[in-house]
């Protein structure tokens, strides 16, 4: 309002003052020349306020507009004292200290979610729409076998050379799917989407399920196989008692009609014994002892059993060769599990391979790992995908229990291990071993 007044004010002097100079052009009296000069220096001094009272506002509106391209929100604007512009600096004002408050928290929520993402046990991988890793957490690196996040940054999904890394880029938008790998290790894996600014942000959340889903496993064939053991044990003690007993008297008796069918309860009694001894070798894969932990150069570990290797392999034609470091590989390990298990690992190459075939035993240091080579069948990629389930085998006579408890041993000892075969079309059991002492210790 009261710009409004000094406007008005100033336009009527200035009209008053053009009515003077007019009539001075008439009269040229001294009188009028000096209302005349003084009505000039008046519009001349309300004029100069009046630029006063409109640039001040304007200059601190300028200001705002700054302050907000820089966003600054920390800053604020000075009072010009005028009631109308004051109001709106005000405004002005608390517009910014709700800017600055908002952007605060934020700003701290971004950083809760950074700190959760990057300490979650669950893999993150932020995308971008070309399926471009724009952000890896911790644990998705180590999930794809990098040994830091900052590796995948800027890499394609499709682009990652790993088991996993190929069933995530298989994964439609919103689709979910749980695989074994061929290191015994589940993941369940899904790709879902975030809304910014309107747009979508796809994402991929990878869980590893391995502990839970082998401890239920476990769990669940302890309890069946241990039930059916001692069932079966139970009655085949029994019917071996009867038949030990009436094979004695058939063998007793002069008749020979006898003596035939006390041969026969012999191999009926062998065969009870054998089938008994079948469901023993099961329960005794729920029996592993815990790991006797050694220090141990597996160099020299492997020199010592050699022999006891090649005897596996003799039979069958099949070359046994050792390929070590030269320096000495120091591992903590249980010896006797531990032989168990590579027996198991190369006795599963011998029967891949079946007749000629050769096996190549190597070490490496850096991380120290122990890796048995073989030219045999092969593992195609939907086996693959099966490897270490209970009582999975390819074998027509196999029970399906040789990897289990390779697992189980190679869990023991904090191993990291795969199997699979390569584009040479060799097959590499593979055996990492942890740089720290084992935890059962």
């Amino acid at each position: 309002m009261r710009i409004n007044w000094i406007l008005a004010i100033l336009m009527l002097l200035s009209a008053m003052s053009v009515a003077i100079l007019l009539l001075l052009m008439k009269h040229e009296g001294n009188t009028a020349l000096y209302i005349a000069q003084a009505s000039s220096a008046l519009s001349f001094l309300l004029l100069i306020l009046f630029y006063r009272k409109i640039k001040k506002p304007l200059r601190s509106i300028s200001n705002g507009i700054n302050l907000l391209r820089e966003q600054d929100f920390g800053s604020r604007l000075a009072h010009v004292n005028q009631h109308e512009a004051d109001r709106i600096i005000d405004m002005f004002n608390g517009m910014m200290q709700s800017l600055k408050e908002e952007r605060l928290k934020l700003r701290e929520q971004n950083h809760f979610l950074d700190l959760l993402i990057g300490v979650s046990p669950m893999g993150i991988l932020i995308l971008d729409d070309k399926d471009t890793v724009k952000t890896a957490n911790t644990a998705a690196a180590t999930f794809l076998g990098f040994e830091k996040q900052s590796e995948l940054s800027g890499m394609a999904i499709g682009m990652i050379n790993s088991p996993l890394g190929m069933i995530i880029s298989s994964i439609p938008l919103g689709g979910t799917v749980t695989e074994r790998l061929n290191d015994s290790m589940i993941y369940r894996c899904s790709k879902l989407f975030f809304m910014d600014k309107g747009f979508p942000h796809p994402f991929i959340l990878i869980e590893k399920l391995t502990d839970e889903i082998m401890k239920a496993e476990k769990k669940s064939y302890e309890k069946v196989i241990r039930m059916i053991a001692h069932e079966v044990n139970n009655t085949m003690a029994g019917v071996n008692s009867m038949l030990s007993t009436t094979g004695q008297i058939l063998k007793d008796s002069d008749d020979t009609t006898y003596l035939e069918l006390a041969e026969l309860i012999s191999v009926c009694k062998s065969r009870c014994s054998d089938m008994s001894g079948f469901i023993t070798s099961f329960a005794n894969v729920v029996k592993i002892p815990d790991a006797d932990i050694k220090r141990s150069d597996l160099n020299l570990y492997l020199k010592n059993r050699r022999i006891l290797f090649e005897s596996l392999c003799s039979t069958r034609n099949i070359s046994l060769n050792l390929d070590l470091s030269p320096e000495p590989l120091i591992a903590m390990i249980d010896p006797i599990l531990l032989e168990q298990a590579f027996i198991n690992i190369i006795k599963n190459s011998v029967e891949s391979i079946g007749e000629n075939g050769s096996i190549n035993i190597s070490t490496t240091a850096n991380p120290t790992t122990v890796t048995v080579t073989d030219n045999g069948s092969g593992i195609t990629p939907e086996v693959s995908r099966m490897l270490f389930s209970p009582f999975f085998s390819t074998k027509a006579d196999g029970q399906g229990i040789g990897l289990l408890f390779i697992s189980d041993v190679l869990a023991k000892h904090d191993c990291k291990f795969s199997l699979a075969t390569g584009h040479d079309g060799l097959t590499r059991f593979t055996v990492r071993f942890p740089k720290k002492p084992s935890k059962h210790i």
